[in-house]
This record gives structure tokens, C-alpha cells and sequence, in this order.
């Protein structure tokens, strides 16, 4: 019979714990890496599309790499396997590294697909109007490409989130490893492992909300515009 008193005042005592490591730790993680994620996207899906030979098939090489096997055995691989061949790293640059060049795999093909997705035409007049091709990528392709990636994107931010509890297993201590102590303690594993999902739930749904916000203003920018 379910002791409703134990599982209160647990509750009392490991939620705040769970929360405030998410607000401190994890959240900041994903933050983090989702922004160098997204400069190596940019710069991925700038070069794939300008057709950079060599360079072109390296970035394509990366990509197939970090798409093709587990988060999981990436981070084994950054943290556990550089430490075996005499590279120290820590955990936590072990898993902004692998967080950020993992979603800027799936983010560079999101944004090389919104900038093939923009008219020709914008290069042909911005290049009369005397621009160069840096100046139109960032002032008038990526802008209106970033409008049409920026659901997309802001999915595999809300994913990064929740895959931030991967890096327990490479001991950083985040949301999900508060979780884990906790439970080792008490033997409460499923109320605990509930209580995390909550958390997590509360962060994406946050994050929802945040998206169909920015979805809305910029169709708003779409129609003023039109």
C-alpha cells in the first residue's frame, strides 16, 4: 500500500532539487550547445550550397558521421574513448562538443534546405544592386531562409533538451543524474523517474509555447510584408 506521506514529503524534497537542476544545469547546456549547433548549421549549409568541392564532401562526411550513429556512443566515444588514448576532457566539454556538432548535423540540412527553398532571384538583384555573396547570404537569403526553417530548428532545440539526459552517463551532473543520486538513496525509482519526466515536460512545453510566440510573429511579418 502506497504510503501517501512518504511520497509527499519526497516529493517536497527531490522536485525543487530536479527543477532547480534543470533551470542551472541542463537548461543552460542545451542552450549552449544548440548555439554552436547552429553556427556550424549556418556555416554547413553555406558551403554545401556555394558547392565548395573538397570542403563540400568533408562537411558531407560530418554529416553522414553524427547522423548515422547514436548520441549515446558519441558521447562514450568524446568522453570515455579520447580519455583512453591520454586526451583529458571534461564531461561537461565532452558533451557540449557532442550535443553541438550532433544537432548541427540535423540543423545544416534544415538550413541548406531553406536556403535552396529561396528564389534565385534575390542573389541576381542583390548582385546588381552591388552587393557581394556574403553580403546577400547574410542580409537577404539567410533571414528569409531562418523564417522557413525556424519551426524545424526549434524542434531540434525542444529534442536537445530531453537529450541532455544522455550526459549522465558520462557523470556530468545535470537534471537527470540529481534524479539518479536521489533515487539510488531512496529506492523510490519510480515516483522519482515521473517526477523528472514532469520537469522535463514543464521545460518543453515552455518551449512550445515560446515557438508557436515566434511562429505567429513572424507569419504576422509575412503578411504585413505581403
Amino acid at each position: 500500500m502506497i504510503n501517501w506521506n512518504e511520497v509527499i514529503t519526497l516529493a517536497m524534497e527531490s522536485f525543487p532539487k530536479m527543477f532547480m537542476a534543470g533551470i542551472t544545469a541542463t537548461i543552460p547546456l542545451a542552450l549552449v550547445s544548440f548555439l554552436f549547433a547552429m553556427i556550424i548549421a549556418v556555416a554547413c549549409a553555406m558551403i554545401q550550397y556555394a558547392g565548395i568541392p573538397v570542403i563540400r564532401r568533408i562537411v558531407q562526411f560530418y554529416i553522414w558521421i553524427f547522423r548515422g550513429t547514436p548520441m549515446l556512443v558519441q558521447l562514450f566515444i568524446m568522453y570515455f574513448g579520447m580519455q583512453s588514448i591520454g586526451i583529458k576532457i571534461s564531461a561537461v566539454t565532452a558533451a557540449v562538443i557532442v550535443f553541438s556538432l550532433n544537432t548541427g548535423a540535423y540543423c545544416a540540412e534544415t538550413v541548406r534546405g531553406s536556403i535552396e527553398g529561396v528564389s534565385k532571384g534575390q542573389f541576381e538583384a542583390g548582385y546588381c544592386s552591388g552587393m557581394s555573396y556574403m553580403q546577400i547570404m547574410f542580409h537577404v537569403v539567410l533571414p528569409q531562409a531562418f523564417r522557413t526553417a525556424f519551426p524545424s530548428l526549434f524542434n531540434n532545440l525542444i529534442s536537445l533538451v530531453k537529450d541532455t539526459s544522455l550526459a549522465a552517463n558520462i557523470t556530468v551532473v545535470e537534471m537527470f543524474m540529481i534524479t539518479e543520486r536521489i533515487a539510488g538513496r531512496t529506492y523510490r525509482f519510480m515516483q522519482l523517474y515521473l517526477e523528472v519526466a514532469l520537469v522535463y515536460l514543464i521545460f518543453c512545453t515552455v518551449l512550445t509555447w515560446i515557438q508557436s510566440w515566434g511562429e505567429k510573429k513572424l507569419s504576422y511579418y509575412d503578411v504585413k510584408k505581403v
